[in-house]
């Protein structure tokens, strides 16, 4: 399966993700969480995300382009994988239909989570992160089971600067502006599909699978 999930910040996207990855046992690829370790290691690369993120800015498509070509060329992506929120650009879709073509490869399905205004910003807004394991916990679907303190590490738990509320917001204008038009440009492929990003994660998953049947029988997990 080689499947792109898009949809705005708060959308499911990556819940979503972490469960088919496990289930067709293909990798997960998060533009966000790879930028996110750059910027945690202090990279050159990290440092020039991080004043993109103190602002509430999208990184740019040159740096975005650059990160997920790099990981689509490692082995476990061989047998399909899920691109998380990219392309989030015409441009990075002209890219990345470039290099597919290239290699080629070509994209089962993408799936575009409707998501209303209302929950992307509870979500956000209520997710905390480990300083310690980077573990993600949220304080109303996955609470810890200590306040302020990771399950896992016993490290201290903080709210990100671009899980803030005025900075969700702001994220969400700009993926408005910026992405929205994306999903007429992917109607053409033939292979773009609607669920409601709103739903609860097991029911959408379940909706999901039933979807990849529909669209190819012998699809299963594995």
């Amino acid at each position: 399966m080689r499947l792109i999930l898009l949809g705005p910040p708060g959308a499911g996207k990556g819940t979503q993700a972490k469960l088919l990855s496990q289930q067709f046992n293909i990798p997960h690829i998060s533009t966000g969480d790879i930028l996110r370790d750059e910027v945690r290691e202090n990279s050159q690369l990290g440092r020039r995300v991080a004043e993109f993120v103190k602002i509430g800015e999208l990184v740019p498509d040159d740096i975005a382009v650059e990160v997920v070509m790099h990981r689509l060329a490692k082995s476990d992506a061989a047998g399909g994988f899920i691109l998380d929120g990219f392309p989030r650009t015409f441009k990075q879709a002209e890219e990345l239909n470039k290099a597919l073509r290239q290699l080629n490869i070509s994209i089962d399905l993408i799936i575009y989570f409707e998501t209303s205004l209302e929950v992307s910003i509870r979500r956000l807004s209520g997710r905390r992160v480990c300083k310690g394991c980077g573990a993600n916990f949220h304080l109303t679907n996955m609470p810890p089971k200590r306040e302020g303190i990771c399950d896992f590490c016993g490290g201290e738990l903080f709210l990100r600067d671009d899980d803030k509320e005025e900075t969700v917001k702001k994220r969400l204008a700009i993926y408005q502006k910026q992405t929205a038009g994306l999903i007429d440009y992917y109607k053409k492929s033939g292979v773009l599909r609607k669920v409601s990003g709103d739903s609860e994660a097991n029911r959408l998953n379940a909706r999901l699978l039933k979807m990849f049947a529909r669209q190819n029988p012998a699809v299963l997990p594995k």
